[in-house]
């Protein structure tokens, strides 16, 4: 038998039902240690591929577990071929490559369903394993919303074939900095209505509809509304959804185990008033069995069982360290004190975002390269 590919659609899959298997990540400890996949099931070994080139495969074998299967990644499954092949003409393990390496499994979107919806319909989470990304399809009566769409629409695009759905509105929180939105191209593909907030989109070369404050936007024709809420503090923009009085879509503002930082445009101190603001004021004005679902999130363990990443608002005003901090010094401390390295290419996915940028696929997909870091650590 050959040595097996993995696709990533199965090894999602795998991951997201906590099924125990080791990672052999084969690229360099440094570029392993800032990016790496990640699970509650996951046995991550890092043996770099010049050292295994160079000194054979006998130690690595005695490092491999025999009763857990093996999947090997490198960049683009070139490398993890070649040791995929070593490790499995031994005979020992069971062994796969994984299919397109860490760059096609930056790119894979994995759909789960969260809900029905009390009006009708029901709601999907997208979730980009590989980065932490989040997005969102709503549909209700043939009809669907998209909000914080990522550039691989395709995925979107065959699920709404499969589903027989017809794109009415794409929408974006905020403009984002640490991935390329999908939202123009999935417009000019499918003629969506592209909805952006205003305060983030004043030096944006393209016509878009305003996301503002109490606007409304219907999915079907049904009566599920989109309802629009201000809540700037990770851009000066950003605004929550509330989604049949259900569901809170809070972007990059409130995370399951965190909250949003405000510095990526560069003005950290000028927008952590913004962000106090709407979580310790506008988001307590919300109803606490809200069911939060952000725009990202940052650990495996933030992932429930069903395969969803979401907490009601009363329970994360208990648990989330972000929301317990009285003092307004202390909580301006933390947040402008506690920031992770920005976004790979930040700028330039702005400006991308923007349409002020124009790269081609292979550009994209680097300027995209490594984890998510929009929350505070």
């Amino acid at each position: 038998m050959d040595l097996r590919e993995i696709e990533l659609t199965t090894f999602s899959k795998k991951l997201l039902n906590r099924d125990e298997m080791v990672v052999l990540d084969i690229r360099e400890p440094d570029a392993v240690e800032d990016w790496h996949i990640e699970g509650p099931s996951v046995e991550l070994i890092n043996e770099p591929y010049k050292q295994l080139k160079e000194d054979g495969i006998d130690d690595l074998l005695e490092k491999l577990p025999k009763e857990k299967p093996v999947v090997v990644v490198c960049a683009k499954a070139k490398s993890s071929r070649v040791i995929g092949e070593k490790i499995h003409n031994v005979g020992e393990h069971d062994v796969y490559v994984l299919e397109g390496g860490m760059e096609g499994w930056s790119e894979h979107l994995e759909p789960v369903k969260i809900g029905d919806l009390p009006s009708g319909g029901t709601i999907y989470q997208f979730l980009r394993l590989g980065k932490g990304c989040l997005s969102y399809l709503i549909e209700s009566d043939g009809s669907a919303a998209i909000v914080d769409a990522n550039r691989m629409t395709g995925h979107y695009e065959s699920f709404l074939e499969e589903k027989g759905l017809k794109l009415r509105s794409v929408i974006d929180t905020h403009l984002h900095a640490d991935h390329i939105s999908g939202g123009r191209k999935l417009r000019e593909a499918m003629g969506a209505e592209y909805w952006l907030p205003p305060k983030d989109a004043e030096e944006v070369t393209f016509e878009y509809a305003p996301l503002e404050d109490g606007a409304e936007i219907k999915v079907g024709t049904t009566r599920i509304v989109i309802a629009a809420t201000y809540s700037p503090g990770h851009t000066i923009g950003s605004t929550s959804l509330i989604l049949d009085d259900t569901y809170l879509l809070s972007g990059d503002i409130l995370f399951v185990d965190s909250i949003g930082r405000p510095d990526l445009a560069g003005k950290a101190e000028d927008w952590v008033g913004d962000l106090r603001e709407t979580l310790y004021r506008r988001y307590k004005e919300l109803s606490g069995d809200l069911q939060v679902l952000p725009a990202h999130y940052a650990k495996p363990e933030e992932i429930d069982e069903e395969g969803r990443v979401m907490a009601r608002l009363d329970e994360l005003y208990e648990k989330n360290s972000g929301l317990q901090v009285e003092e307004e010094e202390e909580f301006r401390k933390m947040v402008t004190e506690n920031l992770p390295p920005q976004p790979n290419d930040h700028d330039k996915i702005r400006k991308t975002n923007m349409g002020q940028h124009d790269p081609d696929e292979d550009e994209q997909a680097e300027m995209e390269v490594g984890p998510n870091n929009c929350a505070v650590s």
